[in-house]
């Protein structure tokens, strides 16, 4: 683009003036770049482009070649089989309790999986002792911090796959890393285990011990009903001996009602049995040792308990969860990405000499 000589641009801001409009004299800047003369000097300092672009990327290859590998192992977790908890059920219909679902086991399982206690007990007894030297107090929490980013426990598609988490660890020894995911899927499917029948036996228990007052308070009632029952006797019998009815009056083609019956077994009219009959059911009733025979419903009740009281969960007949994949020990680390680090490094350092090349050519001029 053409420029105004200094001769012109004299003449016409004079001109200017004599209109007696202002003149500015702004900076003037050109849109042309001399791409030709740019390229040029790039590649005059071609040597100092490649030798940076070198340094950075033998730093980039030293950093992936040198740095430890580290790996991730990982294992995939689904809710238990209808199959795996039916054990769980075990005498809950006969106790009148709920049955348990798949859902309230797997929520077991999953609570236990994502708690704090769980991780804590893991990072005292498995993560700490494998650190080198020993550990001051002051660094608990930086190596706290250090294990949450080591183990991760996650649910990676909560919508096409609910129910499916994953648990992960990263470590430079590959076969640690996938020890320890293993391990820690067992302590939660061991301490899930524990909680399940402790929940289970608690609630059947408390339906036994249900049972077992039902039955203290039916014996207690038979026993005083019996004493009830000789109290009465032994006065009918007094009457008995006192008016000399020593056996029951019988008049043949006569048939009681049920109120004269009632009167006469258990009522006002019971000495009318005679004194000899009131003397014998005395004597049988004051030697019995147990009520139990007598009691209507006291058998029943006693099954239920026998049966309660038996129920026992063995934990490796069930399951509160479903290993959908094993955690095995990587092959293949998943950082540092050496290709990618060392293509970087190019890139960077090409892009670095670049620059020093032009801030080199500006100074120049």
């Amino acid at each position: 683009m053409a420029e105004y000589a200094p001769a012109s641009r004299a003449a016409h801001d004079q001109g200017q003036m004599m209109h007696g409009s202002p003149v500015f004299n702004a900076p003037r800047w050109s849109s042309d770049i001399d791409l030709l003369g740019l390229a040029k000097s790039l590649w005059a300092q071609k040597l100092l482009i490649a030798f940076v672009t070198l340094v950075v990327a033998i730093g980039a290859a030293s950093y992936a070649f040198l740095s430890p590998p580290i790996y991730q192992a990982k294992s995939s977790l689904l809710p238990p089989k209808i199959s795996d908890i039916a054990g769980y059920n075990l005498g809950r219909k006969e106790a009148n309790l709920p049955s348990v679902g798949v859902a309230d086991v797997y929520g077991v399982f999953t609570r236990i999986l994502f708690s704090e206690t769980l991780r804590r007990k893991f990072f005292r007894e498995v993560y700490l002792p494998s650190l080198p030297g020993d550990k001051p107090v002051n660094a608990q929490e930086y190596l706290w911090d250090a294990f949450n980013r080591t183990l991760t426990v996650r649910e990676p598609d909560a919508r096409s796959k609910p129910g499916n988490y994953e648990v992960s660890v990263v470590h430079k020894d590959p076969q640690l890393a996938a020890e320890w995911t293993n391990l820690f899927i067992r302590s939660a499917a061991v301490l899930a285990s524990v909680d399940m029948q402790r929940n289970m036996l608690s609630e059947i228990d408390t339906r036994a011990q249900a049972i077992q007052r039902r039955i203290d308070v039916l014996r207690a009632t038979a026993l005083k009903q019996r004493e009830d029952r000789i109290a009465r006797l032994q006065e009918a019998l007094k009457v008995a001996e006192a008016v000399g009815k020593n056996a029951p009056e019988v008049t043949e083609g006569r048939i009681s009602s049920d109120g004269e019956l009632s009167s006469f077994v258990d009522g006002s009219l019971m000495y009318m049995r005679g004194a000899k009959a009131i003397r014998a059911e005395l004597e049988v009733l004051q030697a019995r040792k147990s009520d139990d025979p007598f009691i209507t419903e006291l058998r029943d009740l006693q099954s239920q308990f026998e049966f309660l009281s038996g129920i026992g969960l063995e934990s490796d007949k069930f399951a509160v969860f479903t290993l959908d994949s094993v955690a095995e020990a990587p092959e293949s680390p998943i950082k540092p990405k050496k290709a990618f680090i060392v293509a970087l490094g190019i890139v960077l350092g090409g892009m670095l000499g670049v620059f020093i090349a032009l801030l080199r050519s500006a100074i120049k001029r």
